[in-house]
């Protein structure tokens, strides 16, 4: 059997990284991405924030407490997205089997490419033009399956690589915490430790039977990889089928203004992400969940579209079919499905060469600035602190003959 080479690739603390591109006045210090209200929570977090005890999806208050110098950012998705194309499409062009687990996660099969040159240098080069190209720290483990490449990933960071040979997989895993293993929650580690095992080793040294007993068809799952075995596949990435977007307000609300505000705002931000990757969706949705915690959703087939004038009368038309003015509302949220690529075909009898160049000039500006560098004004409760500079550049020819 041939062996596999797998690669597995992190972008480090990548939502941070985004930021300090932007600010490099950010380099160095506690930074904290999520939420800024007291029902917000840590979507990521710097080094320099870590030592103080703060990871991902803790909440931000508690965040704060325990590192109160800490810069709170509430975060661009629109330029998280665009930085992770640009990852994507560095690793689609260098491998021939490539898998996106996340926005800043990869794997890629590099089987077979030692007939022409060592897959560590490979991996190697890849991680070197991402890092030359992005300005992006990212991390790299390869072993022969997706389990030991992660886990040696986590090893590596940050921002540096490592290889694990054939036939070492168990030394190098046997000394590590039970909790590095893909698949194990807190729940699982804690059924774990009372049982005496905190160790990868530990679950080494046990017979199959026993992790089968307590964990089922997931304690042989676990086994085989606390054993180095994984034998799933990198799977070819595909396209999303969806885009989406939620805001939980710090207080529960009635103002009607205020909500079809942030409705619009999140319709008009979603609609330019469709342009920007060439996407076209067929279905909205809208969600308002209420403060009992009670969630109602609404859906509509469109034709093909990424135009504000037809994507956003139709979210606002679904949100005063779900809002119910005696309720207080807690969250509300947009979804845009059934995604195809292509761009947004101009109508002849309807389009103004009027409206299609303020689209281009809109875009150039939100793609340059960032995503919420330029809003409707009814959508300014949504407006977030942009740092950018409108005088900066020259703006695109308005061409009214490009699709939008």
């Amino acid at each position: 059997m041939t062996h596999r080479s797998i690669l597995h690739m992190d972008l480090d603390t990548f939502f941070v990284s985004c930021e300090r591109l932007l600010d490099r006045k950010l380099v160095g210090k506690p930074i904290l991405i999520g939420g800024v209200t007291d029902r917000g929570v840590v979507a990521s977090c710097s080094y320099e924030a870590r030592v103080f005890g703060i990871h991902s999806a803790m909440p931000m208050k508690m965040a704060k407490q325990l590192c109160p110098e800490a810069i709170q950012i509430r975060g661009n998705s629109g330029i998280y997205s665009k930085k992770s194309e640009e990852v994507t499409e560095i690793i689609k062009e260098s491998v021939p089997v490539y898998e996106k687990t996340s926005i800043d996660e990869f794997y890629a099969d590099l089987s077979g490419m030692d007939r022409f040159f060592n897959s560590y240098k490979i991996a190697s080069g890849l991680r070197k033009k991402i890092m030359i190209d992005t300005g992006l720290p990212i991390s790299f483990g390869l072993s022969g399956n997706k389990t030991v490449s992660k886990v040696a990933t986590g090893e590596a960071k940050p921002n540096n690589q490592m290889q694990i040979d054939q036939g070492v997989e168990k030394p190098f895993l046997a000394p590590l915490s039970v909790k590095k293993i893909p698949m194990i929650g807190e729940k699982t580690y804690h059924t774990l430790c009372s049982l005496g095992v905190q160790k990868i080793k530990s679950i080494q040294e046990m017979p199959l039977e026993l992790m089968q007993n307590v964990f089922g068809k997931n304690g042989v799952s676990i086994w085989n990889k606390a054993n180095g075995v994984d034998s799933s596949p990198v799977i070819p990435y595909s396209e999303r089928k969806s885009i989406s977007t939620e805001r939980t307000f710090d207080k529960d609300t009635t103002d009607v203004e205020k909500l079809k505000g942030i409705i619009l705002a999140m319709a008009e931000n979603l609609a330019f992400q469709l342009r920007r990757g060439e996407k076209l969706t067929a279905c909205i949705t809208v969600k308002v969940r209420y403060s009992d915690f009670n969630t109602y959703t609404l859906q509509s087939k469109i034709p093909y579209s990424s135009a504000d004038h037809i994507l956003i009368p139709r979210v606002t038309e679904l949100f005063d079919k779900l809002y119910n003015k005696r309720l207080l509302v807690r969250l509300i949220g947009v979804r845009f499905s059934h995604l195809v690529n292509g761009g947004y075909q101009i109508n002849l009898f309807e389009d103004s060469l009027e409206m299609i160049n303020l689209y281009q000039a809109m875009d150039w500006i939100r793609d340059k600035h960032g995503d919420r560098s330029l809003l409707r004004a009814a959508g300014i409760e949504a407006k977030t602190i942009s740092r950018f500079n409108p005088f900066k550049g020259e703006p695109p020819p308005l061409l009214a003959n490009r699709r939008i």
